[in-house]
């Protein structure tokens, strides 16, 4: 083969990820304006893309740049009270502690907003977490959620945002969440977790008959939405009509599933749309546009209906094969904004005109890595050890394995959650792995959502041990391919999934050669008791509890079955993380240095549950992806 003919070797790992994204924040009360998310500068900022000024696709290098925040940054426009200019509601935090603060701006600064004392303090108090649950249609009414009543149950706050008065509208000494007004700002939703796993309750609140008290559940001015005391459900919060009559929400109590159920302020509602799949919605303000988004075996399919026949009346025709996320609606209902990522695109910002059924791409992103290049995802499902279907996104090289191998050699990451689910976006580090001759598998195992009640079910507490023994299913089916190598299969995961590449490590030694654990637990007792308060008894519901599950967690605990890990480990942790404590990586990483296990530690002073900033990632992942490769035996 010549010089002008050879494939020329894929990029390092850096190009990977330097690949930019953005998505949709939301409209400008006129809809002339959209807010966008994109990573541009190394974290997510925010940008203005002003659609009557811009031909799309825009580079995002040519947005507006409102923010240039050393840290992440989110915002979404408040609606518009006067004929003054448009205002921004930004949550900020510090350096990955979650602790979010509440701030106002405008939206055209003369320079972009350095950092938050650039801001209009809105809600801010360090010491504890504010968390915004909507606005109402007139811009009076601010909801949130704090902690900062004794730092560990999150309360429902209202404030006026014209005259800054503020009354504590609903506490349960629980985890409540706001989810918006009705149209009228008479009921507002409020969501909350339980202490049964996968469970929550959503309340309407009258805040008319509530007055000056604190309402909890039992409050005559409160209404629980599809009550189910028998079993656990998620319930959504409401969508409401424009008239404030009905409102439409998901919920799957007595399914499967998810569906759709249209209610109302007394309480009373009925399932209306099945799909079959986890299906969610959203109703303009209009009232014109039933938004159904079904997530169908991982992959996002999005129609508009009518809210009053339910007939379809466009189908949104999506990109791609893919993960469509963020959508949302102009004040008129005419445009409908959403980010698409798929395997082989990896997201910005499109746009759809309800009217006429046109689509727009309005973004494009800097992707330094020829996109022909990209390997798509393909959906496999096999056996676990008692006959529990698994799926599986699995992403093989287009080119058979190298030299004498018997295989590619695999990379298994494993999500986090573990109420999440593994679906086919962009990963650029899958991406890499694929271009460098690895296969990469993604399972959803046991307890993954998106596949019914049953499965989601089926980790809790004493069945992690049947998750864990998941894995072993996972390389059965590695081991089996012709294409892959099984004796060359490593464990990748972050947080959850950190967890399980730990317990892979312990438990199945001689299956897997490597793992890369990314902010994982590796001693449930010692997470559970210094993960933030606030966090502990959502999570005890999950793993079991340290007044009555001890011996339990114990045993589940990777760390306490480290006598067995013999495979080369990888660490990454942020050390201002408050869900899974540095502690988790700093002991385990300790005591196989102690045994003579090679296990390589890299901390990052300023991030928290994962790396957020550019510059620690570029940091990270050359290294991650360079031990890969030594502990594979594969030079790329």
């Amino acid at each position: 083969m010549s010089d002008d003919t050879r494939p020329a070797r894929p990029p390092d790992v850096r190009a990977y990820l330097e690949i930019r994204t953005a998505a949709p924040s939301g409209f400008s009360p006129d809809g002339t304006t959209l807010l966008v998310s994109s990573n541009l500068s190394g974290t997510a900022q925010v940008h203005r893309l002003d659609r009557d000024a811009s031909s799309p696709p825009v580079p995002v290098g040519d947005l507006e740049r409102l923010t240039a925040f050393d840290e992440p940054v989110g915002a979404g426009y408040l609606p518009r009270r006067d004929p003054g200019p448009d205002r921004l509601l930004i949550a900020a935090d510090a350096g990955g502690n979650e602790r979010y603060q509440l701030y106002t701006a405008g939206d055209r600064p003369q320079a972009p907003y350095a950092d938050t004392a650039d801001l209009t303090p809105l809600v801010v108090d360090e010491e504890y977490i504010h968390r915004p649950g909507g606005v109402s249609r007139d811009g009076r009414w601010l909801a949130y959620a704090t902690n900062r009543g004794d730092g560990v149950a999150f309360d429902t706050w209202v404030r006026d945002l014209q005259t800054g008065a503020e009354r504590r509208v609903y506490a349960t000494g629980g985890w409540t969440s706001p989810g918006g007004f009705s149209p009228d700002a008479r009921w507002l939703a409020v969501s909350e977790l339980t202490t049964r796993a996968g469970d929550n309750r959503v309340v309407l609140i009258d805040l008319a008959a509530v007055g000056d008290d604190v309402a909890d559940h039992d409050h005559p001015a409160v209404t629980e939405l599809a009550p189910h005391p028998e079993r656990s459900a998620s319930v959504g919060v409401p969508s409401w009509l424009p008239d404030s009559s009905e409102f439409f929400f998901s919920t799957d109590v007595g399914r499967e599933h998810t569906a759709i159920a249209r209610g109302r302020p007394d309480g009373s509602w009925g399932y209306v749309l099945e799909t079959g799949w986890s299906t969610g919605c959203a109703v303009d303000r209009t009232g014109a546009h039933l938004l159904v988004v079904t997530n169908d075996d991982g992959r996002s399919r999005a129609e508009l209906r009518d809210p009053h026949t339910l007939d379809v009346t466009l189908a949104v025709p999506l990109p791609g094969d893919g993960v469509a996320s963020g959508f949302r609606f102009s004040d008129d209902g005419r445009w409908l904004t959403y980010a698409f990522s798929s395997p082989r695109i990896p997201g910005d910002v499109w746009c759809l005109d309800t009217s006429t059924g046109e689509q727009q791409r309005m973004t494009t992103s800097p992707c330094g890595v020829d996109a022909e290049t990209f390997v798509d995802a393909e959906l496999v499902r096999f056996p676990a050890a008692d006959g529990v279907e698994i799926p599986a996104f699995v992403f093989t090289p287009d080119a058979p394995a190298s030299g004498n191998a018997s295989g590619h050699p695999v990379v298994v990451v494993l999500h986090g959650g573990p109420e999440s689910q593994y679906r086919p976006a962009f990963g650029g580090v899958t991406q890499y792995l694929v271009a460098h001759g690895f296969a990469v598998v993604a399972p959803n195992i046991r307890g993954s959502t998106g596949y019914g009640r049953t499965y989601q079910h089926l980790d809790d507490v004493e069945r992690r041990f049947d998750a864990i023994r998941d894995l072993e299913a996972v390389h059965d089916w590695i081991g089996a391919h012709p294409a892959l190598d099984g004796d060359r299969a490593a464990l990748y995961g972050g947080s959850y999934g950190g967890y399980l590449v730990l317990a892979g490590l312990a438990w199945q030694p001689e299956r897997w050669a490597a793992g890369v654990d990314i902010v994982g637990m590796s001693n449930l007792v010692t997470f559970l008791r210094n993960t933030a308060e606030w966090r502990r008894a959502f999570r005890e519901r999950e793993y079991g509890s340290l007044d009555d599950d001890a011996e339990l967690l114990t045993a589940l605990s990777p760390i306490t079955h480290v006598e067995a890990v013999r495979s080369p480990l990888f660490i990454i942790h942020g050390a201002n993380d408050p869900r899974v404590p540095l502690g988790e990586a700093e002991q385990i990483h300790a005591v196989l240095h102690e045994r003579g296990v090679r296990s390589e530690l890299l901390v990052y002073p300023d991030e928290g549950h994962g790396l957020a900033k550019l510059a620690n990632r570029v940091d990270a992942y050359p290294r991650l992806v360079a031990f890969l490769h030594e502990v594979l035996g594969h030079g790329g």
